[in-house]
């Protein structure tokens, strides 16, 4: 029995099924290369979904990590600490948003969003019914809220019922958000680029109509870049391609280039 059939048997008896894996167990990645148990090498067109922004084995990268490790690692957010200030810095003046959070995930960069955009709708108007309008086809994560706004109902079914008071429209049919806008409405939430929903960019005339929808709505328009933010458009971000800018964006994966790391910035106002 070969050493990667061994390893996927032990696998196989502890995870959860909850993954269709192929049959590889790799050990070691350099560049765009990755290496399986069996020494067989594989050039790497999946970069961990959107992840490994950098690929494996950036010296740099490496350097950052071994550094910062031999000083600190968590402290809990009761306390300032210096790579998070300069990370903060550096986002919001190249993203053009006036605040960050910090969060372990992308999932949970949507849900801080999610319940931002609430909190403010309700410190705005009161009330505890606000909808947040989602697309249909898109991709926000598995975290309960995440899911919620998350356009694959296949996905859903199976974790019913979701948060409420979230409607769903059709990616790039600007006459379909206009339908679902109503006046408990306090959000929009979309993809730049839907990354599940077929590597989908948002049509000039569609984004910018959301923006100005949601201008004159008194909405917020939530830009997820988790999977297409971070340098992956040709722009650091998707939105740049466009002229617009969010009230809160989301970012994740190649924030942090293979450690846990995600983000939602958002307007000052918000």
């Amino acid at each position: 029995m070969s050493k990667t059939t061994e390893l996927i048997n032990e696998a196989e008896s502890f995870l959860l099924h909850t993954y269709n894996r192929f049959p590889v167990v790799f050990e070691r990645g350099e560049g765009t290369r990755l290496y399986d148990t069996e020494g067989k090498e594989y050039l790497d067109f999946c970069a961990g979904i959107a992840v490994n922004a950098l690929g494996y084995g950036n010296e740099n990268y490496k350097n950052a990590l071994k550094s910062q490790i031999d000083k600190l690692t968590h402290i809990s957010n009761y306390f300032y600490n210096e790579p998070a200030i300069e990370a903060a810095g550096r986002l919001t003046k190249l993203c053009g948003l006036e605040r960050v959070f910090f969060t372990n995930s992308g999932a949970e960069a949507v849900e801080g969003a999610i319940k931002s955009a609430r909190k403010y709708a309700y410190l705005k108007d009161g009330g505890t019914d606000h909808e947040i309008i989602a697309m249909e086809h898109s991709f926000h994560g598995r975290t309960m809220g995440a899911l919620s706004v998350t356009g694959t109902k296949a996905y859903r079914d199976p974790f019913l019922p979701m948060i409420g008071n979230i409607r769903y429209a059709v990616y790039n049919d600007l006459e379909s958000v206009k339908e679902q806008i109503n006046e408990k409405t306090c959000a929009v939430i979309m993809e730049t680029i839907q990354g599940e929903g077929g590597i989908i960019p948002a049509t000039e005339d569609f984004i910018k109509g959301v923006r100005k929808l949601c201008d004159e709505k008194g909405l917020l328009l939530i830009l997820d870049e988790i999977q297409c933010g971070m340098g992956r458009s040709g722009e650091l971000f998707a939105f740049s391609h466009y002229g617009v800018k969010p009230d809160i964006l989301t970012l994740a994966k190649g924030l942090g280039g293979g450690i846990p790391v995600g983000a939602f910035l958002m307007t000052e106002e918000v």
